[in-house]
C-alpha cells in the first residue's frame, strides 16, 4: 500500500509539473526520457489512461508509449536544466548517461541499413529487400528430425553413435515459413557460446577442438524431397566419429559489434531451401537450424522490422491537448 502511494503521489507531482499543455511556443528541445535510458524529443505530449502521446519534433508524427516506460524522475530533472539559464548539475550530469546509453545500445544493435537496427536481444535474423524497401525478419530455428537407414528415427539434438549408420536431417514442410526475395541475403547471428547444447556432440570421442567464430555458422542447401527438407547426411564411423556430408554454400563470416556475427553468400543463392548450421566442433553440428528460403516472387514475410523514416517530413499543426485526438 505504501509503495501504491508512493506512485500516486509521484505521478500526481508529474502532473502538476508536466500539465498536458503544448511547449511548441517555448523552449524547444524537450525530452521525454524512458526507463531505458534513451529518450524522445518532442515539442508536447498527452497522458491517456496507461500511455503516454506525444508530438516527435524528429519525425513530425504523434506517437506513443507505455506510461509505465517513461522515467518521470529523469524527465523532470532535464527539464528543470532547459529552463534554468544555466543547466544545473543533474541534467547535464544526465546528458552524459543518456548519451553513453544510446552508444551502448547503438553498440548492441548494430545497424544493417539505413534507419534499421538489429534488435537488443539475440536470435538469426535475415535482411531481405522486398519492394525495394530492406526489411529484417527474425528466423526461428527449427528442430530436426533424423531419419535413419535403419529406420529408427532420433529426435532433439543428439546422433546415435551406432557404428557404420548413416542418418539423414531432415525438416517438416516443403518450403521455409521465412523467404528471401534478394538472392544475396544477409544474416545476423548471435545465439551465444553453443556450449549449453553438450546433447549436439553426443557420438563425439575425444576431446572437442574449439571452432573460430568465423568457423561456427554455416550456410547449407537443403533438397525437398517428399515434402520435406533434406539437410544433409551424417556418416558415424565405426569409432564413433560423425563426418557431416552437408552441402556447404560459399559464404564470409564477418565479427559486429555487439556479439554479432554477419554471414553472407559469397554468389548470390539459387531459388530453393536453405539453413544456417551451427557446427560445434569440427566433427559435430548442432541438429536444430535456422531454416530460410530464397523466392523472389515470395508472398511478403510476416512480423518484419522496417527502418525508421529519416528523411524530415513536414509536422502537423500543432493542436489543443486538451481537444480530441488528431
Amino acid at each position: 500500500m505504501a509503495g501504491a502511494a508512493l506512485m500516486a503521489a509521484v505521478l500526481a507531482l508529474a502532473a502538476l509539473l508536466f500539465p498536458v499543455r503544448s511547449f511548441a511556443d517555448e523552449i524547444p528541445g524537450h525530452r521525454l526520457i524512458l526507463r531505458d535510458g534513451s529518450y524522445q524529443s518532442i515539442t508536447k505530449y498527452e497522458v491517456k489512461g496507461d500511455r503516454v502521446r506525444y508530438f516527435s519534433a524528429e519525425r513530425g508524427e504523434w506517437e506513443e508509449v507505455p506510461k509505465a516506460l517513461v522515467d518521470w524522475d529523469a524527465t523532470e530533472k532535464y527539464e528543470q536544466g532547459r529552463l534554468s539559464e544555466a543547466p544545473v548539475p543533474e541534467a547535464a550530469e544526465l546528458d552524459k548517461e543518456i548519451e553513453a546509453e544510446r552508444k551502448a545500445a547503438e553498440a548492441r544493435s548494430p545497424q544493417v541499413a539505413p534507419g534499421l537496427r538489429l534488435p537488443d536481444e539475440n536470435g538469426v535474423y535475415l535482411l531481405d529487400t522486398y519492394q525495394n524497401q530492406p526489411q529484417l525478419v527474425e528466423i526461428d530455428q527449427s528442430g530436426s528430425d533424423i531419419g535413419s537407414n535403419t529406420g529408427a528415427n532420433i529426435l532433439r539434438s543428439a546422433i546415435n553413435p551406432l557404428a557404420g549408420s548413416k542418418q539423414t536431417i531432415e525438416l517438416l514442410d516443403a518450403h521455409a515459413k521465412v523467404q528471401s526475395h534478394t538472392p544475396v541475403p544477409s544474416l545476423y547471428v548471435n545465439v551465444g557460446s553453443g556450449q549449453d547444447v553438450p546433447a549436439a556432440t553426443a557420438g563425439i570421442t575425444g576431446e572437442p577442438t574449439p571452432l573460430a567464430p568465423a568457423d561456427r555458422f554455416k550456410i547449407i542447401r537443403l533438397e525437398v524431397k517428399g515434402g520435406k527438407r533434406v539437410a544433409g547426411a551424417v556418416k558415424v564411423a565405426v569409432n564413433g566419429k560423425t563426418k557431416t556430408d552437408e552441402r556447404f554454400v560459399p559464404s564470409t563470416a564477418s565479427p559486429m559489434t555487439g556479439g554479432w556475427m554477419k554471414i553472407t553468400p559469397v554468389d548470390p543463392l539459387p531459388a530453393g531451401e536453405y539453413a544456417i548450421a551451427e557446427m560445434l566442433t569440427k566433427e559435430g553440428m548442432n541438429l536444430y537450424v535456422w531454416d530460410f528460403g530464397v523466392n523472389p516472387a515470395a508472398a511478403a514475410n510476416a512480423q518484419v522490422w522496417k527502418p525508421e523514416t529519416t528523411e524530415p517530413q513536414k509536422p502537423e499543426a500543432p493542436k489543443d491537448m486538451q481537444k480530441s485526438n488528431p
